[in-house]
């Protein structure tokens, strides 16, 4: 998991991204990025990307083995209350699988931002 969580971290950090919440489950993750100029298509090809070169650089998937299932799902939020209850849905997802809490040190704090 921390591999992954790793490889967004420099994602964000490269690109200006603003994460306000980041569940990396067995199967799956969750992601809240704030909007941004690149489209939501973008913003996931480049997490899938850097998670999947990390993955085949760990010696944990071969070059030809899939890492992700697809393109991704995107939801916009646009309202605080929206944020809000995604991000809690977000934190609770791996205590729901009797996993610990997940704090990754590249998401912040909602702050309010409305698009």
């Amino acid at each position: 998991m921390a591999l992954i969580a790793e490889s967004f971290a420099a994602v964000t950090k490269e690109n200006s991204y603003v994460c306000h919440a980041c569940a990396v489950m067995p199967d799956h993750v969750h992601l809240l990025l704030r909007r941004h100029r690149d489209f939501a298509e973008t913003m996931i090809e480049k997490f899938q990307h850097a998670s999947r070169q990390a993955v085949i650089d760990a010696g944990l998937r071969s070059v030809t083995h899939p890492v992700w299932g697809g393109k991704g799902w995107k939801v916009f939020l646009n309202t605080a209350e929206d944020f809000l209850r995604t991000i809690r849905y977000i934190r609770e997802n791996p205590l729901k699988l009797g996993l610990p809490e997940q704090a990754w040190d590249f998401v912040v704090p909602y702050d309010g931002w409305l698009p």
